[in-house]
């Protein structure tokens, strides 16, 4: 684990945002990821476009996009921040799931690993949402931080 103390918590404890106005402004950036486990016919179905809901990773992609914009209104201690930058890979991936990448970037005084999070997993949601009537088995697994630059404590790259 890095850092000294968990930074959310004032001196006595309680949760407060954290004042980022002393820091640096830099540019950031930072990528996370998941996966949408299934069954095989549901992948067919999604990558061969029959779904019933209609084109379940154009429309997974746009909500991975908006959710980033949304982040500070559903993380509490969140900093509103001006994305620069907000993209998605979807990638069926055989048999039996689908990757998804969230790239996010700004130029400001906090990162933006929350909003990366925010959009891989509701992109994530959004294919089970669309792809429930016919596999309410699917899992989501595998929600990380892959890569973080910029900012005060450098890059992270996940192993």
């Amino acid at each position: 684990m890095s850092g000294d103390s968990l930074t959310h918590f004032d001196a006595s404890g309680r949760a407060h945002m954290v004042d980022v106005g002393a820091k640096g402004v830099s540019e950031r950036r930072a990528v996370a990821g998941c996966e949408v486990v299934m069954q095989p016919e549901t992948l067919r179905l999604i990558r061969d476009g029959r779904a019933s809901k209609g084109d379940v990773l154009g429309v997974a992609r746009l909500a991975g996009i908006m959710a980033a914009k949304r982040t500070a209104d559903l993380i509490p201690l969140c900093h509103p921040l001006p994305l620069s930058a907000v993209s998605l890979e979807l990638e069926a991936a055989e048999p039996d799931r689908v990757t998804v990448t969230a790239t996010v970037k700004t130029t400001g005084r906090t990162g933006v690993e929350m909003e990366a999070l925010t959009a891989a997993t509701v992109a994530a949601l959004t294919i089970y949402d669309m792809c429930k009537a016919v596999d309410r088995g699917m899992r989501i697994e595998s929600v990380r931080l892959l890569h973080k630059s910029g900012g005060k404590s450098g890059s992270y790259e996940a192993i």
